[in-house]
């Protein structure tokens, strides 16, 4: 099993994830690319101590970018967002 600390890379706080938080008690996280669902629950209830009702997913594509005359791209990566049974709340966020 993964180090659930390598899997949540760290909490995305946006106007989005602000309203979602406040209507659907769900929180978004960057992830690792390579993990899935289960896996992400697993982490979130091992770090945060809460329960998990649904993990959604999605891949980010990352824009291309220039500097000067090179081109380049951002890295691809990972969102989930996170719902939580009940009236579990994670701490990190409301501090925010």
């Amino acid at each position: 099993m993964k180090e659930p600390r390598t899997i949540i890379r760290l909490p995305l706080v946006s106007e989005k994830g602000t309203v979602l938080r406040a209507k659907n008690n769900a929180y978004v996280f960057q992830v690792a690319p390579e993990s899935n669902k289960i896996e992400i629950a697993n982490a979130i209830k091992s770090i945060f101590k809460v329960e998990v009702a649904t993990v959604r997913t999605l891949n980010v594509k990352g824009k291309p970018k220039r500097m000067g005359r090179y081109e380049g791209k951002r890295a691809d990566w990972k969102k989930a967002v996170v719902t939580l049974k009940g009236d579990s709340k994670i701490t990190i966020f409301e501090d925010l």
